[in-house]
């Protein structure tokens, strides 16, 4: 057990920038798989091959990308952008940028080429190293606004082709950038040592833009001591331990993602990384993981998958998985109420038994689909219903949630394995102060936090008090022994026209816990004087739905306006108020055309809700529930 005195220790030995953590793993487990990623097969069909990658043969890597970058001019604190999905090569470039002395600017694939190009350019971005010909369009398009940016290095071999018009050398692929970097490593060989050496505790490592509803993204500096901080913290609360096997497949260009890779680093585990979200269900069953970290959608559409999956299998099979579903939330009360109560997680003899069997059912099958050795999964950057986190934890999956920003590198607080608490965001890392300002906001100071906004002094004056303390913007509570439990974002509080608040988040949960065919729910109600909802289903979920119900191959559009499919939403949405104060019910509510997505700008990267323009693309919808309409 780690004792307060071991954790301090861990901390204060933290080294003072990220390369250097990674140099010091490199030479403790050289030989150690460090990845593990997927290579497609050569045909295009059938399964992938999943090679390894040891520490020693990335080190390798690491530095003749940090050679390259020297050798093409970058020089300490620079920005060198990466524009890229989730992958190996993603790390391994990051690190490489890193070791440079470099700074690495954050870059969703998915971000639009104007967007991209305002980043680039506020960041001063010098390199671009970009996924493919499809980045690489988006930097030629807005060539013209981007005087200070000299290369782009492409992944993808065969999109690496200069066209006419690009400037001498404006074009490299990775496998070029890489060969120049050893050619220069033999000549110069202490080139990145001598850059990793000069390396400061406060240099900037990392400027990550947030996905704003409003406005231009605003790009957070995140210094070296930051990741390096972070990464010991996580080892040192062991929520990652050296023998573990870690599934990464969130987008590194979040602050979520990029967190884990300095906690691999300080722990030194096994990462397999595929950051297709489509093959997640199908890489588990491969990789094996014992932990993995995600969002609450998709956990949420993994329980609804199995829901709907038990429905379609008949009445009787979907009344077992009910029961199940009950007896594991129970279950799950159970222990730990107990917990806190005698540091026991113990439950009713009888409880017990009917979870046994329950297990036998229905839990050692979605265990299974899980890998077979899931210890636990971490859910963070948006709230989890617990309904949802019950039945995790009563079937042997606890999912931890935690609670960050970007602005304090993802992870402030998080619930831990032996101790965790469902409903709430866990205790802080060690070294994070937290404080609850009198209007209930959470405030924060420690190591984690940024530097400030990238060119936005004022901006970062609004959030970030002179002694330290950073504002997030969220309501929450603090328990007596320290648990953390969020209320809303403090901007997403709804106040009726009666003065009633209303936290959404808290009703949207509810409802995704009793509908498996929830794809999202939006609650409205800001200055109205009642709640209403636009709510989306999962296709494949309502499909599965449609069999049962008499309505087998209507096609995705048709069912969402079938009347039958209203009042099977209407049901769900009844069951929901039941269990509502009165002012927070759902008087009226709409079926939207589509699921929320990523393509229509409704949901950011981390498939966190953009609730404005969700509201301002679907204002007709909403106005037509309020017209001439009077709560009950």
């Amino acid at each position: 057990m780690t004792t307060v005195t071991d954790t301090q220790k861990l901390l204060d030995s933290r080294p003072p920038s990220v390369a250097t953590l990674f140099q010091d793993r490199v030479a403790a487990t050289p030989d150690r798989v460090a990845f593990r990623y997927p290579v497609p097969p050569a045909s295009g069909t059938g399964p992938d091959e999943w090679r390894d990658l040891t520490w020693a043969a990335s080190a390798k890597r690491v530095h003749s990308i940090a050679a390259g970058l020297i050798e093409l001019g970058i020089r300490s604190e620079e920005r060198v952008a990466v524009a890229a999905a989730t992958s190996v090569d993603w790390i391994l470039s990051d690190l490489g940028i890193l070791c440079a002395g470099a700074a690495n600017t954050t870059v969703y694939p998915t971000t639009n080429a104007e967007e991209t190009a305002y980043i680039l350019a506020d960041s001063g971005s010098r390199v671009l190293i970009a996924e493919d010909g499809v980045q690489l369009a988006k930097v030629r398009e807005q060539r013209a606004e981007l005087p200070e940016l000299a290369h782009v290095v492409v992944i993808a071999a065969a999109d690496a082709t200069p066209a006419a018009g690009d400037p001498d050398g404006f074009v490299l692929s990775l496998a070029q950038l890489e060969e120049r970097g050893a050619a220069y490593l033999e000549k110069h060989p202490d080139s990145v040592t001598d850059r990793i050496a000069q390396l400061r505790a406060d240099q900037i490592a990392t400027l990550i833009y947030t996905s704003g509803t409003t406005g231009k993204p605003k790009g957070v500096r995140l210094p070296h001591d930051c990741w390096s901080y972070m990464g010991r913290s996580i080892e040192a609360i062991k929520l990652l331990t050296y023998d573990d096997v870690q599934y990464l497949w969130l987008p590194l260009a979040h602050v979520f993602g990029k967190v884990l890779t300095a906690g691999h680093i300080s722990t030194g585990h096994v990462m397999a990384v595929d950051g297709r979200i489509d093959k997640i269900i199908e890489n588990l069953p491969v990789v094996r993981p014992t932990k993995m970290c995600g969002v609450p959608r998709i956990y949420e559409k993994v329980y609804n998958g199995v829901a709907a999956k038990a429905r379609a299998g008949g009445g009787a099979k979907y009344k077992i998985f009910q029961w199940a579903v009950g007896i594991a939330r129970e279950y799950a009360k159970a222990s730990q109420d107990n917990f806190v109560k005698t540091g026991k997680r113990t439950v009713p003899t009888g409880l017990s038994v009917k979870h046994s069997i329950a297990d036998k059912l229905v839990y050692a099958k979605l265990r299974e689909a899980f890998g077979g050795r899931m210890e636990g999964c971490v859910s963070g950057s948006a709230a989890l219903s617990p309904e949802i986190g019950w039945f995790f934890a009563g079937a042997g999956i606890p999912i931890l949630e935690g609670y960050g920003l970007t602005e304090s590198s993802a992870a402030s607080f998080v619930n831990r394995i032996e101790d965790f608490r469902v409903g709430t965001v866990g205790k802080p890392l060690p070294g994070c102060e937290v404080r609850i300002a009198d209007d209930g906001e959470i405030l924060l100071r420690g190591p984690g936090i940024m530097q400030g906004y990238h060119g936005l002094p004022e901006t970062t004056a609004e959030v970030l008090e002179a002694d330290g303390w950073f504002h997030t913007g969220d309501i929450g509570e603090l328990s007596a022994d320290g648990f953390l439990r969020i209320t809303d974002r403090k901007k997403d509080l709804i106040k009726t026209s009666g003065g009633k608040y209303i936290a959404p988040t808290e009703v949207e949960g509810q409802f995704k816990a009793i509908c498996p065919y929830v794809g999202s729910i939006v609650v409205i109600g800001a200055n109205r004087n009642f709640c209403t909802a636009l709510i989306s289903l999962d296709e494949p979920a309502l499909l599965g739905w449609a069999k049962e119900a008499g309505l087998e191959g209507t096609p995705y559009p048709e069912l969402l306006a079938a009347p039958e499919t209203k009042a099977m939403v209407e049901g769900y949405v009844k069951q929901l108020n039941e269990g509502l104060q009165r002012w927070q019910t759902v008087k009226q509510f709409r079926i939207l055309p589509r699921d929320l997505d990523l393509e229509h700008g409704e949901l950011t990267p981390s498939l966190k809700l953009k609730r404005p323009v969700v509201e301002r693309t679907f204002k007709d919808l909403i106005e037509e529930m309020y017209e001439g309409a009077v709560a009950k």
